[in-house]
């Protein structure tokens, strides 16, 4: 009889918490994600405020946005040196916090599921309201993403907690 019982809680634990491979896919979107913001502070990096700064200004030429002198001000102190070393910074500490947060979740630790489910969670918001503004297939699959995420996440935090 307790064999039956056992075998029955084992089967609840496990269809209620998330898999390893559904941890370690959600590692393995996390570190695309740090790579992608190296590679994007390599590129900022690589070409420097002056060659944005050109580039920011041809390509609002190209899709027809109005440059008045305003607008091209801005553009340079949004691409001046000071204001790209700042988001370069932020590149990096993002990059580095989307990869201690793969590293944790590849090895199912728990303080990464917390991490990784409130920062998803904290973007859900944004993602409603962009999907609201601008309903298409682009925001809608970056918001279905995120909720996956969350609830694989959330799943795991809140297996934890009961393990307590």
């Amino acid at each position: 009889m307790s064999t039956g019982i056992t075998m029955q809680t084992r089967a609840n634990a496990t269809q209620a918490a998330p898999s390893a491979a559904s941890l370690r896919a959600v590692a393995v979107f996390e570190a695309c994600k740090g790579i992608a913001a190296l590679l994007a502070a390599g590129t900022l990096g690589w070409l420097g405020a002056p060659e944005l700064q050109r580039l920011a200004g041809s390509l609002a030429a190209r899709v027809g946005a109005p440059l008045d002198r305003d607008r091209v001000a801005w553009l340079e102190r949004v691409f001046d040196g000071g204001t790209l070393d700042l988001v370069l910074a932020l590149l990096l500490l993002y990059a580095a916090l989307r990869f201690v947060e793969a590293w944790g979740l590849w090895r199912a630790r728990g303080w990464a599921s917390w991490l990784g489910c409130i920062g998803a969670a904290l973007y859900l918001p944004i993602e409603l309201r962009e999907l609201w503004r601008d309903p298409g297939w682009l925001p809608a699959t970056v918001l279905a993403i995120n909720l996956l995420v969350v609830w694989i996440l959330g799943r795991d935090c809140l297996r934890r907690m009961r393990a307590r």
